[in-house]
This record gives structure tokens, C-alpha cells and sequence, in this order.
């Protein structure tokens, strides 16, 4: 059991539980609901007198993270970390990863987006890179189950709310960096700030790598630390590709020596998802002969790029969220038709609106026809996030169905013979959240609803 909780509805007896004010909740409010769960010590920032020994301290945020430092720093040490932050990318790249690293024999495990992967073990998990408790919790139950290597999405926002304190990294990866996060970050100089932090969280002889391709690539470039890139022109150099919507043969050198390589993923970005996580094993200490070699037991997280065919066409769902995400897949997937792209996509609510009219004019803009709906409203008016989008389109080859169950049931309705059917931004989600509510629904589970026949 671990010692230390901050959820007075997690707390098991014998353990410290810590009162901590967040932005909306405040954990001294629970601390009666933790002793009644069987706390046996309580520490927070309140003059109190209970039931059960109790410390005050000046900042009870900063005390859970110095705790947890002191008692499992380490445990944590012998796990090796790879981190890997970026605004799009992440989540592929890991999972490759971590796959790779299973094919090649090493005991890891997955932290990110979707979910806690190690072994036959899965742990759902609320946020890409998950509070520093938690972060802990999974780090040390990897450790202690076995494992030697834990492979995590870093996001901006966990590196700026400090929930890696403590944790250090052996390689890390930078993907790229787009519009996304304004409502929080404010300005793309912010953001990029907040990605840089990561580079306060190396181990001694940490390995760098960074995408060349993206012109902040440099800014990741740290003295004393082992520098790579890859894409075009860079040291893991990209020489020439080509797609099917299937897999995608890959052509690129690394140290004046030329490999290739039958990847299956499809697309552009997938090419540098693969690059980076060939880089990174790399780096673990594995040859490119031996990574190529696994490749074919790869394949992508579900919910980026996950293909079906149907109808005799094509449906693909895929997490694409932010302008650049969605201009990248509906680009690739032009590449690849054989007759329509249509494009299934929204905005979430209670987020950062300068992004959906920019969302909208690049759906309409590259898709054959676009049917424009929900993806998580949360409290805000569907109808108001939908006038958002609309105001950026400047073509009328879309319509609007706020029901995405609906709209998914038009879209793959509409598909006739080598039509491509994207429906983008939730990805692997499974839920729609209207209000405050989770409602089920699965993009996938949608798609598959409707399919007739395969000729």
C-alpha cells in the first residue's frame, strides 16, 4: 500500500492523507471523509485539532512532492525513463516505443494518453501525463512489478504544473510544436516555454533527440547532453517514402549507412513517429538491424489512424485535435484516395476557441465534404462551438449534425467504393461529455454499426 493519499475517497487505513487546495476543490474540505476512511495522519496548511495526529505545514503541495522525493526517489532510480513531449506525436511514438521495446525483450511499461501499459495490466488514466502522486504511485508499482523501463508522454501542462518533480529522464524526444493549449499557455512563446522545462528533468548523460523538421528543434539542444535529430537533412535523415493505406515503405540513413524498411503505419507524420521511436531504441543501446527486423510487430495505438474497411471503402478513426493534427492526416489521406475524403470533425467546449474557425477552414478546405459535429461540448452551448467553426469556412461542401452519433451514421452512409471516411478528435475516447456528464460512445463502436458489406 502506498503511504501517502490525496483523495479522501482512495484513502485505506494507515495512510497519510494530505489536504491540498486545488483550483476548484479544496482537500481540507474532506479531511473528516479521510479520517472516517481510516487516515491515520493528517497534513495540511489549517490551524486544526482532530482526531488523529496532525501536521501543519506552509504549503502542502510542495510537502506531498518533497515526501514523495525523499521516500521512493530511490525505488524510481532504477527504473530507466524516456520522456517524450511535442504537441502532436506523443502518443504514437511511445506506444511504438514501448512495443518495440517488449519485441526486444526488455520489461517496460506505457504512461500516457491512453492509459498505464505494463504487462498484462491496464490502468485508465485522467490526463496525458498524470499528477505527481500518481506519477509516483505507477512508477513505483512498475518497479516493483518487474519492470526496468517506463516510457511516458510529458505534456506542457504537467511540466508547468511541476508534476514530474523529482523525476529524471535517460533519452527524451521532442516532436514538434503547433497551436494547441492557448486557453492555458496564452501565447505559442509560453507554450514552448513550458516544453523546454523538460529539459530540467535529465539525468547526467541524457540523450536529446529532436525533430529538425520543426523550427524550435534547437531550442531543445542542452550543453553537456548528447544531441540527435532526425527528419530531413538531420543525423536520423529521412531520404524517401511512399504509402499505402496499409503500411508505409521508408527509406533513411543514419551514420552515412542507408537502411529501408516496411513500416505498418501509413501517413507522413507516421514516418516521423517511427523515427523517433527508432531513435530512441536506438539509443537504449539496440542496432537499427535489430529494430528493423522487429518492426512488423508494431502497430498503432488504437484510435490514431485505426483503419477498418467498410463498405468498400475505408473509415478511419483518429485523435486529430489541434489545426495542424488535422491538416497533416486529411493531407495524407489525399495522398491516398482513389475517389472522396470526407471528414467528420468538431471542437471540444470550455477550451481554447481561437482554434475553430482555423479548424473549420482547413477541414473544408482539403476534404471532398465535411460533416461538421460534437466532441465533448462539456458546458458550453454545442451550437455556440459550432458558429465558432463555421466562421472560419469559406467553401459549402459541409454540414452541420451536433449529434456525432448521427453524423457518423450520415458519414459512413455516404461512402461509396475507395472513399475515405475520417472522423477525427476523439480518437480512442470512448465518451462524449456533455455538461458534466460522461455519456459512452466509442467512434469506432459507431463506425462498425453501419457496415453492410466488403467487396
Amino acid at each position: 500500500m502506498f503511504k501517502y493519499e490525496c483523495d479522501s475517497r482512495k484513502v485505506e487505513k494507515g495512510q497519510t492523507f494530505i489536504a491540498i487546495k486545488g483550483l476548484t476543490v479544496d482537500g481540507h474540505d474532506f479531511i473528516d471523509a479521510a479520517i472516517k476512511n481510516g487516515a491515520a495522519t493528517i497534513v495540511g496548511e489549517k490551524d486544526l485539532n482532530l482526531s488523529v495526529p496532525y501536521i501543519k505545514v506552509k504549503d502542502s503541495s510542495q510537502y506531498l512532492k518533497d515526501i514523495l522525493y525523499k521516500e521512493y526517489k530511490d525505488t524510481i532510480s532504477k527504473l530507466k525513463l524516456i520522456g517524450v513531449t511535442g504537441t502532436n506525436g506523443k502518443t504514437t511514438s511511445c506506444y511504438l516505443t514501448y512495443q518495440m521495446l517488449l519485441s526486444l525483450g526488455v520489461d517496460a511499461a506505457y504512461i500516457g494518453t491512453i492509459g498505464y501499459y505494463h504487462k498484462d495490466e491496464f490502468i485508465e488514466l485522467n490526463n496525458t501525463t498524470p499528477d505527481v502522486l500518481t506519477v509516483y504511485k505507477l512508477l513505483v508499482h512498475a518497479q516493483e512489478s518487474g519492470c526496468k523501463t517506463v516510457v511516458m508522454e510529458v505534456s506542457s501542462q504537467a511540466l508547468s504544473y511541476d508534476r514530474l518533480y523529482g523525476i529524471d529522464y535517460s533519452i527524451i524526444a521532442f516532436t514538434n510544436l503547433t497551436e494547441d493549449h492557448l486557453d492555458y499557455h496564452k501565447t505559442m512563446e509560453n507554450y514552448l516555454n513550458a516544453k523546454l522545462m523538460i529539459l530540467d528533468h535529465l539525468t547526467k548523460d541524457a540523450v536529446i533527440i529532436a525533430n529538425k523538421d520543426d523550427k524550435n528543434y534547437i531550442k531543445f539542444k542542452k550543453d553537456n547532453h548528447k544531441f540527435l535529430t532526425l527528419g530531413y537533412n538531420s543525423d536520423y535523415s529521412i531520404i524517401d517514402f511512399n504509402t499505402t493505406p496499409s503500411e508505409t515503405n521508408l527509406k533513411f540513413s543514419f551514420n552515412n549507412k542507408v537502411y529501408n524498411v516496411v513500416v505498418p503505419l501509413t501517413s507522413k507524420f507516421n514516418v516521423y513517429n517511427y523515427l523517433t521511436m527508432l531513435s530512441i531504441v536506438n539509443n537504449y543501446s539496440f542496432s537499427i538491424e535489430d529494430i528493423i527486423n522487429n518492426t512488423s510487430k508494431i502497430h498503432a495505438p488504437k484510435g490514431r489512424c485505426e483503419a477498418y474497411k467498410i463498405n468498400g471503402a475505408f473509415a478511419v478513426i483518429d485523435y486529430a485535435h489541434t489545426p495542424d493534427a488535422v491538416e497533416k492526416v486529411i493531407t495524407a489521406y489525399n495522398e491516398l484516395k482513389k475517389n472522396k475524403v470526407i471528414t467528420i470533425i468538431g471542437c471540444g467546449g470550455d477550451r481554447d476557441p481561437k482554434k475553430r474557425p482555423i479548424m473549420g477552414d482547413i477541414a473544408t478546405k482539403l476534404s471532398d465534404y465535411v460533416i461538421l459535429t460534437s466532441d465533448n461540448p462539456r458546458t458550453e452551448d454545442p451550437q455556440k462551438i459550432m458558429d465558432d467553426i463555421v466562421k472560419g469556412v469559406k467553401t459549402n461542401n459541409y454540414e452541420v449534425i451536433l449529434d456525432r452519433k448521427e453524423a457518423i451514421k450520415k458519414g459512413v452512409n455516404m461512402l461509396k467504393k475507395d472513399d475515405i471516411l475520417l472522423v477525427l478528435g476523439k480518437g480512442h475516447e470512448d465518451y462524449q461529455i456533455i455538461g458534466k456528464t460522461k455519456y459512452h460512445l466509442d467512434d469506432a463502436e459507431e463506425v462498425l454499426k453501419y457496415k453492410k458489406n466488403d467487396y
